[in-house]
């Protein structure tokens, strides 16, 4: 492979081509790729915060972590244990440490300003709670850009009864972003000029070739409507792999994670995406990939090619290779800059091909929701920044309206309806919105055509269980994700953090939370200490989730039984997002 021209960045990041990792000096290795990550077990834990200079691209970085390493350690758990972590900070910062999708006391879920006042430098705080669930989860802090810089790790909890889908093996695989540049600087950039990592704009080449398939009047239509919206269709993530490194349990696509197997052997792979920002499409060719948990939650067995795994889900999947050959685990981000990949084997000498990244998609008019994938007619209109949308007003209920039939299959909730301005934090408004609970999402929808490969979307997930609260929700809190794209400005109903009230909710009250997204994107929307029941068309079958993708210009609506007192985080996990899109929840 002639590699000339090839930065040493482009070959670590899979940004370029991919060779072998023969071709790295020894001189440039990498620290956190040559050591195995921790694994810690049983019931009391010291988990010590601090930096450590790390080398991934070949420019040596201070990182935060976990006891030493990025990621930090597995910790593992037991289903109805009591288990006790001792944190210390040798930071000279506050930080903090969230327990991503566990269900636990408020005042342990680690959200400084509002479950705890946070971890100041030299300090240590304890975290107490019995485990009330088992899966698959991870922790993260949630204090500045830490969780960035690489302050995050992975959680498996053994159920204390018999593994449902039992496997012969198992591996983690922690996805996560990596960028040499202060994260604070990243989202000045953002700030100053929201595309300023987006190298996939259009150019004259692509333009006449879209004339030539089209036409020049559909041509010229479609420019048109970009260019008075001041949109790009291109703008399929805020940060790329121009910046990014992306990593497989803290090691980059030119060294690639290995696992071990055994042909015959039913894996089990625990799929984590620890990213701040980025959301990965994950395929491994010539296997097939047998769904069995979503967020930790078992659900019925549901076999696939590829699966989207966005910013702070978690999936496991069973895979049984029944060749003495190594496969490539592939996941490639949504925008087709770069990729994290590992090799499952059986001998070490053994590696597999490393496919090509599928084209960069651009979006269209389901994502604008123009309509398309559902067959429901859907558009956007441009925001007026001068202009409000004012309905009756209610501080505790956020404005509600459409799709009630649609996202509830009839129930007879209230619809509440609040009043607040969509004002200059809001440039895109949706009109008329449809589910998009059935749409794999921009760039995999046409997989299985084009490509032969299955994917998975919402509407495949049933869960294991019966759902636990049958009641019927009585009322409905509908929020639209809203964002100023060229102001990079994001917020719920046009509404920042910082000016928002908190969504009340009485305890045990049966809730639905129905999500409109304005924006051109898709957002990962997480909610702390409750589960989030995604309505997939199955009632007694609600699959739980912790994070739920909304795709661009759709809906998704989950029911939320307010079952634990106290004040709860409500956001979206795109860690350069979640500043101003965010809201907190109070069940009293």
């Amino acid at each position: 492979m002639d590699t000339r021209g090839v930065t040493r960045r482009k070959f670590v990041t899979g940004i370029g081509v991919i060779g072998a990792a023969s071709a790295v000096s020894p001189g440039l290795a990498l620290a956190s790729s040559s050591r195995a990550i921790d694994q810690l077990s049983g019931h009391r834990f010291a988990l010590d915060i601090g930096y450590r200079a790390v080398n991934f691209t070949g420019v040596e970085r201070l990182a935060t972590t976990v006891n030493g390493g990025v990621p930090g350690p597995v910790l593992r758990w037991r289903e109805g244990d009591r288990v006790t972590l001792d944190v210390r900070n040798h930071l000279s910062e506050d930080t903090s440490i969230h327990w991503h999708g566990m269900i636990l006391p408020t005042d342990m879920d680690g959200v400084p300003g509002m479950s705890f006042a946070g971890i100041k430098p030299g300090e240590s705080f304890r975290y107490e709670f019995d485990v009330r669930q088992c899966g698959t989860y991870w922790y993260h802090s949630h204090s500045g850009f830490q969780e960035q810089t690489g302050l995050y790790g992975a959680i498996v909890i053994e159920p204390r009864e018999a593994e449902p889908f039992p496997a012969d093996r198992e591996h983690v695989l922690l996805l996560s972003d990596w960028t040499d540049d202060d994260p604070a600087s990243v989202y000045a950039r953002l700030k100053k000029l929201s595309h300023y990592y987006n190298f996939q704009e259009r150019t004259v080449a692509d333009t006449w070739q879209e004339i030539r398939e089209r036409g020049v009047s559909a041509t010229w239509r479609d420019r048109k409507m970009w260019n008075q919206m001041r949109m790009s269709d291109s703008d399929l993530a805020d940060v790329t792999g121009y910046t990014y490194t992306y990593l497989m349990n803290g090691v980059t696509p030119a060294d690639g994670w290995r696992g071990a197997f055994e042909r015959g052997e039913t894996v089990k792979l625990r799929f984590i995406n620890g990213s701040a920002m980025s959301i990965f499409d994950v395929r491994i060719p010539g296997l097939k990939m047998q769904v069995i948990a979503s967020d930790g939650q078992p659900v019925e067995p549901v076999t696939v090619d590829e699966f989207r795994i966005g910013t702070a889900e978690t999936y496991d999947v069973l895979v049984e290779p029944d060749h003495d050959s190594a496969y490539t685990i592939f996941a490639q981000t949504l925008d087709r800059t770069g990729f994290a990949r590992g090799t499952l084997t059986p001998d070490p000498s053994l590696v597999a091909e490393v496919p090509l990244m599928d084209p960069a998609p651009t979006l269209g008019p389901t994502d604008m929701g123009m309509g398309g994938h559902t067959g429901h007619s859907t558009h956007f209109a441009k925001a007026d920044a001068d202009a409000s949308h004012s309905h009756s007003h209610n501080h505790n209920d956020i404005v509600g309206g459409v799709g009630l039939a649609a996202a509830g299959g009839g129930s007879k909730a209230r619809i509440t309806h609040g009043s607040e301005e969509f004002g200059p934090h809001v440039d895109m408004r949706a009109e008329n919105p449809v589910s998009g609970i059935d749409d794999p999402g921009v760039g995999l929808r046409h997989h299985q055509h084009h490509y032969g490969r299955r994917v998975l979307n919402y509407a495949d997930l049933k869960s294991l269980n019966p759902t636990e609260d049958p009641r019927d929700p009585t009322r409905e809190i509908q929020l639209h994700i809203t964002g100023n794209m060229s102001r990079y400005m994001w917020s719920f109903n046009g509404v920042k953090f910082a000016d928002a009230e908190p969504i009340e909710l009485a305890f045990g009250e049966r809730v639905r939370f129905h999500l409109v997204n304005d924006t051109m994107m898709t957002h990962p929307i997480h909610l702390h200490g409750l589960w989030s029941e995604l309505e997939t068309g199955d009632g007694a079958a609600l699959p739980r989730k912790h994070t739920v993708l909304v795709q661009p210009g759709k809906t998704a609506s989950y029911l939320v039984s307010a079952n634990a007192v106290g004040r709860w985080a409500y956001h979206c996990h795109m860690q350069f997002h979640m500043m101003g899109m965010m809201r907190e929840v109070k069940v009293t």
